[in-house]
C-alpha cells in the first residue's frame, strides 16, 4: 500500500469526524505537525499512530492499510464513508472477529487511556504507575494499552502532550472576550493557584513531569515547547498593558519570565502544604497565599501608577 493511499484513507476517517486537522491530532494525542507531515506523505504513521485513527474513526487499521483480511470498512456505491460502517480490529482478537458491544469511552479509547494516566501520574508519580493500573482504570487489557501506546515513552509523551492542550485550552476559555489586560493577568494567575483538588492534581503532573523533563530528550522538548508559548501568552498580555496604560513599560519577555518563575516557585510550595482550605496556623504556603503574593509582585512592580 502506497504512503500516499494511506494518507488519503486517514483524511476520510478526518472528513467524517467532522473536525479540524489540529482536533484530530488532539484525540488521538500526537503533534499536529506530526499528523500534517504524515498527511502530506513526507513522514510515515506508526503503527501505534493508526491503531488510534481506527480507534477514533471506528474502522479497522487494516482497511486503512488497504487489506482485504478482516473486516473493514470501505466506501461503495452507497457511499458509506470509512468512518461510517466498521469494526475495528483488537490486538487480542482475530482481525475478522467483532468486538463485543461495549459503550465506547468518552474521546476514544486513547484519550481515556491518557486522561487515566494524567490521573494516575498525580495520585502515584509517573514511576509508581504500571501499564496494569492504567487498563484496569480502563477497564481493559494491558495489551489494549500496548496496541494505542506500545512504549511508556511513547505515553509519557502523550500525557505531556493532553497536559499542555487542556491547560492551553482552560486558559483561552477562561479568558476569552477579556479586554483589559489587567484583568486577564489576574485570571491567568486565578487558573494558576492551585485551589482545587483538580487544580492540585494538574500541578503535581506538571512536577513529576519536569523531573522526566530533564532525563527524557522528548519530554523535555515538549517542556521547551510549552513554556514558550505559555511564557509568550503572559508577555503578549504585558504587551497590551503597556500599550493601555495598564502596565509600566516594563520588557515583557522579561517580566513574563519572572511572573511564571514565580508561579511555578510557589506552587510547589503550595503542594507541599496540606490542602485544608486555611493559610493562618499552616506550616509552609497555602494557596491564598500563593495567590496573594503574585497579586502583590504585579502590584508593586507592574502596575501603572495611577494619576492622584
Amino acid at each position: 500500500m502506497q504512503q500516499d493511499e494511506v494518507a488519503a484513507r486517514v483524511r476520510q476517517v478526518i472528513d467524517a469526524a467532522g473536525v479540524s486537522a489540529r482536533e484530530f491530532a488532539r484525540r488521538i494525542v500526537i503533534d499536529p505537525s506530526k499528523l500534517s507531515r504524515s498527511l502530506n506523505g513526507t513522514r510515515r504513521f506508526t503503527a501505534a499512530e493508526l491503531a488510534r485513527i481506527a480507534d477514533i474513526g471506528a474502522v479497522d487499521v487494516g482497511w486503512l492499510l488497504g487489506s482485504t483480511a478482516g473486516a473493514a470498512a470501505d466506501t461503495d456505491a452507497a457511499g458509506r464513508t470509512a468512518a461510517g460502517a466498521a469494526v475495528t480490529a483488537s490486538p487480542i482478537r482475530s482481525p475478522s472477529a467483532p468486538r463485543p458491544p461495549v459503550p465506547s469511552p468518552e474521546g476514544g479509547r486513547p484519550l481515556q487511556i491518557v486522561r487515566e494516566t494524567v490521573r494516575l501520574i498525580a495520585e502515584r508519580g509517573f514511576h509508581a504507575v504500571r501499564v496494569a493500573d492504567i487498563a484496569a482504570a480502563c477497564h481493559t487489557s494491558s495489551a489494549a494499552i500496548h496496541y494505542h501506546f506500545p512504549g511508556r515513552d511513547e505515553l509519557l509523551e502523550a500525557a505531556v502532550r493532553w497536559c499542555m492542550d487542556e491547560d492551553t485550552r482552560r486558559r483561552a476559555d477562561a479568558t476569552a472576550g477579556t479586554r483589559h489586560a489587567g484583568d486577564e493577568l489576574r485570571l491567568l494567575i486565578e487558573l494558576q493557584t492551585p485551589r482545587t483538588e483538580q487544580q492540585r492534581r494538574q500541578w503535581c503532573v506538571w512536577l513529576d513531569l519536569w523531573a522526566e523533563a530533564a532525563r527524557s530528550t522528548t519530554v523535555g522538548r515538549l517542556h521547551v515547547e510549552y513554556y514558550r508559548q505559555w511564557r509568550g501568552t503572559v508577555a503578549d498580555v504585558f504587551r497590551r498593558g503597556v500599550e493601555q496604560g495598564v502596565f509600566r513599560p516594563v520588557d515583557a519577555d522579561g517580566a513574563a519570565l519572572t511572573l511564571t518563575a514565580l508561579i511555578d516557585g510557589l506552587a510547589s510550595q503550595v503542594l507541599a502544604t496540606e490542602p485544608d482550605g486555611r493559610d493562618d496556623g499552616v506550616p509552609g504556603t497555602g494557596a491564598q497565599a500563593m495567590h496573594d503574593t503574585l497579586i502583590a509582585h504585579v502590584d508593586a512592580c507592574l502596575t501603572a501608577p495611577t494619576a492622584d
